[in-house]
């Protein structure tokens, strides 16, 4: 069974199906909504008018790039514990013999 995940922007409300079982769809959604927020919030601080179609792009590209370090940080993380374990393991084996 799908989920109907439904925000608010620019005081429009947008929906999507999420798949069963995606326990975090709202969470995408409300991200959304806070980085345009933020956007909107820093733009009115600068005075700057810009359309919604540039203050959703710019929420998505700051998304994006949470996202990709996150995603090197993970990567990091997974490769160092690969390295701690296999260290881990010879010094076990070495031990047993």
């Amino acid at each position: 069974m799908e989920n109907i995940i439904t925000f608010e922007l620019f005081g429009e409300k947008y929906s999507f199906k999420a798949e069963a079982g995606v326990s975090n769809a709202k969470e995408v959604g409300d991200l959304l909504t806070k980085e345009v927020a933020s956007i909107e919030k820093q733009i009115s601080v600068n005075a700057v008018n810009m359309n919604k179609i540039s203050i959703v792009a710019l929420a998505a590209l700051n998304i994006i790039s949470q996202y990709t370090e996150m995603k090197q940080a993970h990567t990091d993380l997974v490769d160092k514990l690969s390295k701690r374990s296999a260290l881990l393991t010879e010094k076990i084996d070495v031990t047993l013999q």
